[in-house]
């Protein structure tokens, strides 16, 4: 066994013990280390005489009583513990220190904690127990041990005291410590649930009810007794009368008064009893102490909230509870003081609750106590359920006002966000139901849906019969997107956030995974507004064959540079991408199976054809065909129409073709073109323009980004600064709204300069057009002051400052360079078209058109994309020599069919004297007379 002080035993006290070799002197005892000792009762000679009877019992005869080395008794089990209750390891030494002179304190009797648990013992060599006599001069523990056969007196002390005091096993008996056992599994809480309680109440009410029934009854029959008690020939009617009525049991029973009180009491023992029946299997399990007691109060407390917080009609059965418990108790107290039935008091009482002043006509003291205070309860119940009610109301009209509801439609188109680019969608995609007298439009944003719809009201224009529905919630949430009908939605458009590109893609990539995640499946696609052509192609493989991407920033870019080097090309794509004028459609006509190409173009009088959908091949669409190629069974036209009902194919037209000009294209000579500000995607831009200049070209690039760390940024967008062969970078560092920068720079050596919104504040519009516009002012300013033109050394300059001057001298100087301005603001348009004194590009509202376009039909994102590729088709701006002699007299189909000498499409053309180009005209027959600076828009192979 263990030592209780843990430190060295005393070795010649085992051998006195075993009645060792009496010749060895007794071994000085080691020095005990100051430990608090624990403390051990202290007996005599009688109590080592009980000792020694508590050996015999439970060692049996041995001779030795106790081991010589201290012991520690093994823990008792944790079942036999008392709650809050320490356990005293007592330590038993050699009896010769029984009765020590420091007061009953053992020398070896060190404490131990119980709360640490089993002091591990030392290991040692076992001990053989020797029946050699004692020696002489050693002491003895056997001898001072008192006879086996104590008093039965004393034997019982014995046992008191072996109830207390574990006393260590025998030598020979010593085991390993067995490892206390684990702790019992707490039982469970038993606790009364709200059911219980109302059941509770419920029996209560009831009885009480029974109970003054039956008093009353009782008392009735009764007073019937003694009235027909002082005729004799009551006496049959009153024996008819006790036999008949069931309460004549209880009027000749002399207990009938206990009746009352036994139903009163019930109820108030069960829920005593479940109460009680709680605790004591809660205390069965735990320790003493270990759990604070709650006070009944509380728990009820808690009960009543957990079922009012759990239950959505809680209330309105706590009402109708309260208003049964008030109308019963009113009756029964009715009926107590009033002469009236039992079931006319009930329905006093229902009036009184009902209508507070029907208690006015009550008669005497205690009816009209009883009357106002049913009234005064049925006011309180009223009162509450006027709340309630308002409640419901309230909680439902504002559920509406904020859109919770559901939106049950079908065959709509749906947003999922909110950006600055939805003013701009929502217009389009009304002008393009408007032909089938408007459709259904719902936005889904996380913003309040009063907030939407006053920012949509604010807009100010007529959406010609399409509906616009907002609700407020999150697209991530599969709960919201099912609460707008998303799987029945004909188009689902997902808006860039106002975030950087990275943050607003990975937000439009989580709405994918959500939308994709629908258990009900999607009816239409999806058109997914992305800021980095990086991650177009994990959002592609997330959403599949669903996802169509427009690309905003890749796709402004472009433009941007198609527009730098072809000037007016931006009001011909916002005529196109709009649905204001002629847009493209895809549509199935077969009469036109077997028809050459070359006779389809001027089948329509109505549209422009300028593709076909083949069948053959997947549906991929031929952009500008060959005039041998023949329509085969499921090819689909690619036209340029007002709508997608107002045209049609119609027999083949008269053509005058004529000869066409032997003019031939000039080929492209190098330029020299300026970038103000920095882009994201600005190393694409850089490629697009490798392929579009001629050699020996310069591009300028200007802004606030160190030179070291362009290259850095230009070399992780993937470019190869050293491979390029046609352009040639020259960087300069400044601030494109500080004049002083700008005139460092030769601004008018340039052909065409680009004002880019700078990617340090491309996050505000307002401050990205700001920024945009203060450039393009300085600019032409600078260039204005520069030009050594005798119409710019006018007069007018000499005579004073003139407004209209200046705006005709920044005018003279576009005429010799382009600037295209980032505009992302519709409201900024107005102050650039006004002055005339730049081409512009209106990012968000061609974002919005394109967006739109591809949600009414998702293959249209194929003929966009390949026309503002580097490679392939695109849309060029030609003039008119290249088609006709000067004052020439033609159509516009026989300009059409000169066209296609060029393998070129003439969409529209564009007058000398006019400033907007017309695409798709009306007349395509009417024979007109054309001039030499007259322009046409075509369709033309970039190769």
């Amino acid at each position: 066994m263990a030592e209780s002080d843990g430190g060295e035993a005393d070795p010649g006290a085992g051998r006195r013990a075993a009645g060792g070799d009496g010749a060895s002197p007794d071994p000085p005892r080691p020095q005990r280390p100051h430990l608090t000792k624990s403390r051990t009762i202290s007996v005599s000679s009688p109590s080592a005489a009980a000792a020694s009877s508590v050996e015999r019992l439970r060692g049996g005869g041995r001779e030795s009583l106790l081991a010589s080395r201290s012991t520690t008794a093994p823990l008792p089990p944790v079942d036999a513990l008392a709650p809050r209750r320490l356990t005293v390891a007592v330590a038993v030494d050699d009896p010769s220190h029984a009765s020590p002179p420091n007061g009953g304190v053992l020398d070896r009797d060190w404490c131990y904690p119980s709360f640490l648990g089993p002091h591990v013992s030392r290991p040692r060599a076992p001990r053989q127990q020797q029946q050699t006599p004692p020696a002489a001069g050693r002491r003895n523990p056997s001898s001072l041990a008192p006879p086996r056969r104590a008093p039965l007196s004393q034997r019982e002390e014995e046992k008191r005291l072996a109830s207390v005091v574990k006393l260590p096993p025998l030598l020979g008996e010593r085991r390993p410590l067995s490892p206390l056992p684990p702790p019992q599994p707490r039982a469970r809480r038993f606790d009364l649930s709200p059911y219980y309680l109302l059941l509770l109440l419920v029996v209560t009410v009831t009885s009480s009810a029974l109970a003054f029934w039956q008093w009353m009854k009782v008392l009735g029959l009764q007073e019937k007794i003694r009235s027909c008690g002082a005729a004799n020939a009551a006496d049959s009617e009153e024996e008819t009368l006790l036999v008949s009525d069931p309460g004549s049991g209880f009027v000749s029973s002399a207990n009938w008064n206990f009746v009352p009180m036994l139903a009163l009491v019930i109820p108030v023992f069960l829920f005593k009893y479940g109460d009680q029946l709680r605790w004591n299997r809660a205390d069965s399990v735990r320790t003493r102490g270990t759990e604070e007691e709650v006070p009944l109060e509380k728990r009820i407390a808690y009960k009543v909230d957990v079922f009012f917080s759990g239950h959505p009609y809680a209330k309105l059965l706590a009402l109708l509870l309260a208003t049964v418990i008030l109308i019963a108790s009113g009756g029964i107290a009715l009926f107590a003081v009033s002469g009236s039935g039992f079931l006319e008091a009930l329905w006093l009482s229902w009036t009184f609750v009902a209508d507070s002043g029907n208690h006015a006509d009550q008669v005497g003291l205690g009816p009209r106590i009883v009357s106002v205070s049913i009234s005064s309860g049925g006011m309180l119940v009223f009162a509450t359920m006027l709340g309630l009610v308002s409640d419901a109301i309230s909680e439902k009209v504002d559920s509406w006002r904020k859109g919770r509801s559901e939106v049950i439609e079908t065959n709509h188109i749906l947003i999922l966000g909110w950006s600055d680019k939805l003013g701009s969608l929502l217009k389009q995609l009304a002008i393009a139901n408007k032909s089938i007298g408007g459709g259904v439009v719902v936005v889904l944003a996380e913003r309040d849906k009063e907030e939407m719809e006053m920012d949509i009201g604010k807009l100010g224009f007529d959406f010609m019969g399409t509906s616009v529905i907002c609700r407020s919630g999150s697209p991530l949430i599969l709960a919201d997107l099912k609460k707008v009908s998303v799987s029945k939605a004909r188009a689902i458009i997902v808006l860039a956030s106002d975030e950087n590109a990275d943050q607003s893609d990975a937000r439009a990539l989580r709405v994918v995974l959500s939308l994709t995640g629908v258990k009900e499946g999607l009816r239409g696609h999806i058109v997914v507004e992305m800021s980095d052509l990086d991650n177009e192609p994990l959002v592609k493989l997330v959403g599949g064959e669903l996802i169509e991407t427009v690309v905003a920033h890749d796709v402004i870019g472009r433009l941007m540079i198609q527009c730098a080097l072809q000037p007016g090309l931006a009001q011909i794509w916002e005529d196109i991408l709009g649905f204001e004028n002629a847009e493209f459609y895809i549509k199935r006509w077969p009469e036109l199976d077997g028809m050459r190409f070359g006779d389809v173009l001027i089948s329509f009088p109505d549209a422009v054809p300028c593709g076909v959908k083949l069948a053959s091949k997947g549906g991929k669409i031929l952009m500008n065909p060959a005039d041998d190629y023949v329509l085969r069974e499921g090819d689909e036209v690619l036209v340029i129409a007002e709508d997608d009902d107002t045209y049609a194919p119609a027999p083949l037209p008269e053509v005058h073709k004529g000869f066409l000009p032997n003019v031939q294209i000039p080929p492209k000579f190098p330029e020299k073109i300026l970038f103000c500000g920095w882009r994201r995607d600005i190393h694409d831009m850089i490629m697009v323009l490798e392929a579009f200049l001629a050699p020996g070209s310069e591009l300028w690039m200007f802004n606030e980004v160190p030179e070291k760390e362009r290259e850095k940024k230009l070399t992780d967008g993937g470019m190869d600064i050293f491979g390029l062969t046609n352009i040639k970078l020259v960087h300069k560092e400044g601030n494109a709204v500080i004049r002083r920068h700008l005139e460092s720079l030769p601004l008018e050596t340039f052909d065409s300069i680009l004002i880019l919104a700078d990617e340090s504040v491309e996050d505000s519009i307002v401050q990205s057009d700001s920024r945009s516009l203060a450039t393009l002012l300085l600019i032409r300013d600078v260039q204005s002051k520069r030009l050594l033109s005798e119409e710019v050394k006018s007069p007018l300059r000499q005579n004073g400052f003139s407004h209209s001057s200046w705006i005709r001298e920044m005018q003279q100087a576009s005429d010799k360079s382009i600037i295209i301005s980032e505009i992302l603001d519709s409201r900024t348009r107005n102050l650039v078209s006004v002055s005339k004194i730049s081409d512009y590009v209106l990012s968000n509202e061609l974002v919005s058109m394109a967006l739109a376009m591809v949600a009414e039909d998702k293959q249209i994102n194929r003929v966009l994309e390949e026309l503002f590729a580097e490679e392939g088709n695109e849309m060029c701006i030609r003039s008119a020599e290249f088609y006709l002699y000067e004052q020439e007299e033609l159509s516009f189909l026989d300009i059409m069919v000169r066209a296609r000498e060029r393998d070129e499409i003439v969409i529209g053309y564009r007058l000398a004297q006019t400033d907007e180009a017309i695409i798709n005209p009306e007349e395509k027959s009417e024979i007109r007379k054309w001039s030499l600076d007259d322009v046409f828009v075509v369709i033309a192979n970039g190769d």
